[in-house]
């Protein structure tokens, strides 16, 4: 059974997203209704999953990470290798801040910041396309963020 997402919820999700550390009096004040029911219906949707967690979000830029790049991976398992290992292979860098498993030409996709396109090309070089199981990458460098945004409260 799905979680049933009514406006109020949609209106406090929306406000959370803008600033998840608005203290939710000011949640309660800015959708008329008290403290307790805000309280009340984040820990809800805590315990449904709908919500998941609040972080910092850290700047690339501010960190002076200004590469941002996504690259396609090609994997072809050898004698008694898992793609659990590969995934596990490339856990370990810290400038992929995302890999997901998909389907067509590649096998994993993931997204990497670097300091420029030096740093770049040495953790391909040096640390990707040295794990044996990977047969082929290509990388596409990301100009521009267009847009970022939140899930859509459909």
């Amino acid at each position: 059974m799905s979680f049933q997402i009514d406006i109020l919820d949609k209106r406090i999700l929306g406000l959370l997203t803008e600033n998840a550390r608005l203290p939710f009096v000011e949640i309660a004040r800015k959708c008329r209704v008290s403290g307790a029911a805000i309280h009340q219906r984040v820990a809800r949707m805590i315990e449904a999953g709908v919500i998941s967690g609040s972080q910092f979000r850290l700047s690339p830029k501010g960190l002076g990470l200004l590469t941002c790049a996504f690259i396609g991976i090609q994997v072809n398992l050898v004698a008694n290798s898992t793609h659990n290992e590969v995934f596990e292979k490339i856990q370990q860098i810290p400038e992929i801040v995302e890999c997901h498993h998909i389907s067509g030409k590649y096998s994993l996709l993931v997204k990497i910041y670097t300091r420029n396109n030096e740093h770049l090309k040495k953790i391909i070089v040096e640390k990707i396309q040295s794990i044996p199981e990977i047969t082929f990458t290509e990388t596409f460098i990301s100009l521009e963020a267009g847009f970022e945004r939140s899930l859509p409260l459909l």
